[in-house]
C-alpha cells in the first residue's frame, strides 16, 4: 500500500483484497479440510502476493449445509477449522505482515443449529423465541406463499405444530425477523465481538434482502407478479433495511480507525449507492464484470457507469472477476458469449460447450490487467492467480453444494470453483494437507501449483506479482481519463503519467511511442497482441 495515497481509514478505498475461502485454502491438521491454521502457514504466498487485506470467507461452526453460510455461532470458530486462539494467531500474523483482514456476515439467515433456531422450535407458536425468526400460519396446509428458494423447492418449510418457516435459500438456513429489536442487538454485539479482536472489515452476505415485507394479505397461489426472491418487491432492496446499516455504521465508528464493510447486493446499480454510502456500510460490490463479454465497449460502459456511481456514493469503486459463487474467469473468457456465465459448460460436464483454455487464459490476464488498473478496490479469488480453471468434472457422490441437491439437472452448483488449491507439484492433495481433500482435484493441478509457478517466470503467480507491485507504486489517485481509441480496444490515463490499454480484439493494432511498464502477454515488437493488455508509462511534455 503506497502510504502516501491512503490514509489508515481510507485503506479499503483502492485496496486489493484477496478472498479465502477457508476450507479450501490450506490444510494444517491433515484431516481433508482447510482450516485457520493452514491459513497462518501461508500468509507468505499472500505477502509475495502483494494484498492488502484478505476476505475470509466463514469460518464459523456450521452444519456445511451450504459452504458455511448456515452460521450456528456467530462469535465462535468451527472446531473443524480452529479455535478463537488460531484465529487470533492469523490476525496477529496477518497484521504483523501489513495485511488487514475483512471476515464474512452472514445477517439475512442463521444455521438451523443456531441455538435460538432451536429455542423457536422447541417454544412454539406465538412465542418470543419465534418471533426472532419468521413463522408464519397457513390455512390449507400448502406454503403461506408460493416464492421458492434460491437453492430449488419452496422458500417455506413446515415444522411438526403445523407453522412453516421462511428460508429463501436453503431449510437449513431460516431467516432472521429484522424487525425484532433482539435480533439488531445481537447482531451488533457480533460485530464489536470481532472488532474487538482485531477485525478491519466486514463482507455482508446478501446485504439487501434482511427486511421483508409480510404485511397481510399474503400472495396466495401463483406469484403475480412473476419475479424471482431476489427480485421480488416484498424481499429485496426495501427502504427500511438502511435503518440497520445506519446502525452498523454507529458501530464502525465507535472504533478508531472506523471499521468498513462491503455489502454484497444484487440489485440494481443506482440502488447499490445507498449501500456503499459513508453512512451506511463504506463500500458494495460491483459484479458487473462478472457478467459482462470480453468486449471492450462493455467494459467501458461500466467502468463509466460505476465510477459516476462511486462518485454518488462518496466510496470507491469494487472490481471482481471471480469468487466463490461463479465459474472461474479463466474458464468463463475461454467460452462463446452464448454460455457467458459458463452454465451449459457445467451442466455438459465441459462437453458443451468445450472450453478453449489457452484463449480463456490469455483473455484472464489481460482482463485482470485492465482491472487493477482502475480506480477503486480489486477483489481477487484464491486461485486466480494460479491461473486456475473451473473443475467439472466431480462426480456427484463427492458434490456439496445444496443447489445440485435441490436443483438436479438445472444447476450443478459452485463446487467446481472451491475444489483445494495445489501448493506443491506432487503429493496427495498436491501440498493442500496430508490425507486428501475434501473435494477432488484434477491430476492436473500440479501444474498450476504454486511450487510450479513460481519457478516459472511467465507464470500467472509471477504476472499477477509483477502487477499488484506496479499498482501500489503507480496508484496516486482515484482518476480516470478515457483516450481515443479503435475498436475493440480500451485505453485510459491514470494520474502519474501511467495507461493502460486494454486490446479486446483479434487483431494486432500499434502500440504507442511509451514504455511499456507491464503486458498481460509476449509483444509482437511494437505491435500489441490481440487480448492482450500493457501498461504505458508515457513521457510527460515540460511547457
Amino acid at each position: 500500500m503506497n502510504p502516501a495515497a491512503v490514509t489508515d481509514a481510507d485503506w479499503y478505498r483502492q485496496a486489493v483484497v484477496y478472498q479465502i475461502y477457508p476450507r479450501s485454502f490450506a490444510d494444517a491438521n491433515g484431516d481433508g479440510l482447510g482450516d485457520l491454521a493452514g491459513i497462518t502457514s501461508r500468509v507468505d504466498h499472500l505477502v509475495r502476493l502483494g494484498i492488502d487485506a484478505v476476505w475470509l470467507s466463514p469460518f464459523y461452526p456450521s452444519a456445511l449445509a451450504d459452504g458455511g453460510y448456515d452460521v450456528d455461532d456467530y462469535r465462535n470458530v468451527d472446531p473443524r477449522l480452529g479455535t478463537l486462539d488460531d484465529f487470533d494467531t492469523l490476525v496477529d500474523t496477518l497484521h504483523t505482515n501489513g495485511i488487514r483482514i475483512i471476515v464474512d456476515i452472514v445477517p439475512n439467515h442463521s444455521g438451523s443449529g443456531h441455538a435460538w433456531f432451536q429455542a423457536a422450535l422447541a417454544a412454539g407458536p406465538g412465542s418470543p423465541e419465534r418471533d426472532r425468526y419468521i413463522f408464519r400460519d397457513s390455512p390449507d396446509d400448502e406454503p403461506p406463499t408460493p416464492w421458492g428458494a434460491s437453492f430449488g423447492g419452496p422458500a417455506w418449510t413446515q415444522v411438526p405444530d403445523g407453522q412453516w418457516y421462511l428460508h429463501l435459500f436453503d431449510p437449513a438456513q431460516p431467516d432472521w425477523n429484522w424487525d425484532n429489536p433482539e435480533v439488531i442487538a445481537d447482531f451488533e454485539q457480533t460485530l464489536r465481538f470481532w472488532s474487538d479482536r482485531g477485525v478491519d472489515g466486514f463482507r455482508i452476505d446478501v446485504a439487501n434482502l434482511l427486511k421483508k415485507d409480510l404485511s397481510e394479505p399474503l400472495p396466495r397461489g401463483r406469484d403475480e407478479d412473476g419475479l424471482s426472491w431476489a427480485t421480488h418487491p416484498r424481499l429485496s432492496d426495501l427502504p427500511s433495511v438502511h435503518e440497520i446499516y445506519r446502525g452498523w455504521r454507529k458501530v464502525f465508528d465507535e472504533y478508531s480507525p472506523p471499521r468498513v464493510a462491503v455489502a454484497e447486493a444484487w440489485v440494481p446499480a443506482a440502488s447499490r449507492v445507498a449501500y456503499a454510502s459513508p453512512s451506511e456500510l463504506g463500500q458494495a460490490f460491483n459484479f458487473d464484470l462478472l457478467k459482462a463479454p470480453f468486449e471492450a465497449g462493455a467494459w467501458r460502459r461500466i467502468i463509466t457507469d460505476n465510477l459516476e456511481l462511486a462518485a454518488r456514493s462518496g466510496s470507491s469503486s469494487t472490481w471482481v472477476l471471480s469468487n466463490h459463487d461463479m465459474v472461474r474467469h479463466v474458464t468463463r473468457f475461454g467460452l462463446p458469449d452464448s454460455d457467458l456465465e459458463g452454465t451449459r459448460h457445467k451442466l455438459s460436464g465441459g462437453d458443451d460447450p468445450v472450453v478453449d483454455l489457452p484463449r480463456g487464459l490469455r483473455r484472464a490476464r489481460a482482463a485482470t490487467a485492465a482491472l487493477l488498473a482502475l480506480p477503486g478496490a480489486a477483489y481477487l479469488y484464491q486461485g486466480e492467480e494460479l491461473g486456475l480453471p473451473e473443475v467439472v468434472g466431480i462426480p456427484d457422490d463427492q458434490r456439496q453444494d445444496p443447489t445440485f441437491f435441490r436443483s438436479p439437472g438445472v444447476d450443478v452448483g459452485r463446487d467446481g470453483c472451491r475444489v483445494p488449491l495445489p501448493w506443491t507439484v506432487d503429493g496427495t492433495s498436491f501440498g493442500f494437507g496430508t490425507n486428501g481433500s475434501h473435494l477432488p482435484q484434477p491430476p492436473s493441478w500440479g501444474d498450476f501449483s504454486v511450487e510450479a509457478e513460481t519457478a516459472d517466470p511467465d507464470s500467472v503467480l509471477n504476472f499477477y506479482v509483477e502487477a499488484v507491485s506496479l499498482r501500489h507504486e503507480l496508484q496516486t489517485s482515484e482518476e480516470l481519463v478515457f483516450k481515443d481509441s479503435a475498436p475493440g480496444v480500451l485505453h485510459f490515463a491514470r494520474p502519474g503519467g501511467w495507461e493502460c490499454l486494454a486490446n479486446f480484439s483479434e487483431a494486432s493494432i500499434d502500440l504507442p511511442d511509451s514504455q511499456v511498464v507491464l503486458a498481460s502477454g509476449e509483444l509482437d515488437g511494437d505491435q500489441l497482441p490481440a487480448e492482450t493488455t500493457v501498461w504505458l508509462r508515457v513521457p510527460t511534455t515540460k511547457g
